[in-house]
């Protein structure tokens, strides 16, 4: 069965997208730890991260980078955090976090409440500064 992930790439589940292309696909999580935060994932469904082919391993980087770089512009942050996690979905992500300290990224527990238009302005502002 395709995962929730999956199902979003397919466009059967709708999602706040932030970034895509023919082989990753970036998206805002919708129980966010911080404004902004952003899941990537290669559109091949892949559970485990280091289970990805090189080439497919590498490019996943290369776009979570491209997308922290227009989080970092469009969120006010001191940095984008990097992690994963990658047990409630058997689908591999990224969390791009914005973080003003540590604990932003580490306080998973404390998940924000953001309405659709939130979430869509959200989105629209980390997209248009994605170069």
């Amino acid at each position: 069965m395709a995962s929730i992930f999956t199902k979003i790439v397919n466009g059967e589940i709708p999602a706040y997208k932030v970034a895509e292309d023919e082989n990753y696909f970036a998206f805002l999580d919708i129980f966010p730890v911080a404004k902004g935060h952003v899941l990537v994932i290669p559109k091949k469904e892949v559970d485990y991260l280091f289970d990805l082919d090189d080439e497919l391993y590498t490019g996943l980087q290369l776009f979570a980078k491209k997308v922290a770089a227009g989080l970092k512009k469009a969120i006010p942050c001191k940095k984008v955090g990097v992690l994963v996690l990658g047990l409630e979905v058997p689908h591999a992500h990224i969390h791009l976090v914005p973080m003003q300290n540590e604990g932003d990224l580490l306080n998973f527990a404390d998940k924000k409440k953001f309405t659709p238009d939130e979430f869509e302005e959200i989105a629209r502002l980390i997209s248009k500064n994605i170069e």
